[in-house]
């Protein structure tokens, strides 16, 4: 009983900063020149996010594979794209791959889907603005006015989806 006491006062030390992201503004981030940039190398701001509903993903390279179901379910939605965009964010910095290896993979990624923003953070700016976990995959939606309506860390429970694409499709629409 005490371990699991223990283990669940941990977690909500590790959830809360997260957690405490939910209904406030997004705070502010800004990516350029050595600090990272989109794969196009134009600078990053975050409050450019403003405007339509974003759906932002920021992840470790090791584990991008980590919601790919999620992620295809969310493409399978159709999301208006006057009103919705998608944006992941790269934490360079949280894997051993170098980064040759990994721009070449997001130039590839950015022609395969040219309807999501890719940004590379190369020195974890985004972990540490947004209080993220470091080293995972993180999700976040954002309303058209930059306010977090929905933040997790790790593997999306499935459990949620309908949660979330509700959450999505009822800011779209302004409510």
């Amino acid at each position: 009983m005490r371990i699991l006491a223990i283990l669940l006062a941990a977690w909500a030390l590790w959830a809360g900063p997260l957690n405490d992201l939910i209904g406030k503004p997004l705070p502010h981030l800004s990516l350029a020149g050595k600090e990272g940039h989109t794969v196009g190398g134009a600078p990053f701001d975050s409050r450019d996010l403003r405007g339509k509903v974003t759906v932002l993903f920021y992840v470790d390279p090791d584990k991008k594979d980590l919601n790919e179901d999620f992620t295809e379910a969310l493409k399978a939605k159709h999301f208006d794209r006057k009103n919705y965009r998608s944006v992941a964010i790269i934490n360079m910095a949280a894997t051993w791959m170098p980064n040759f290896v990994l721009n070449a993979a997001l130039k590839s990624k950015q022609k395969t889907y040219p309807d999501t923003l890719y940004v590379k953070d190369f020195h974890k700016k985004g972990v540490k603005a947004w209080h993220l976990a470091d080293d995972d995959a993180n999700f976040l939606i954002l309303s058209k006015e930059g306010k977090v309506l929905y933040a997790c860390s790790g593997k999306i429970p499935k459990s949620e989806w309908p949660g979330i694409f509700q959450t999505i499709q009822r800011a779209m629409n302004g409510r």
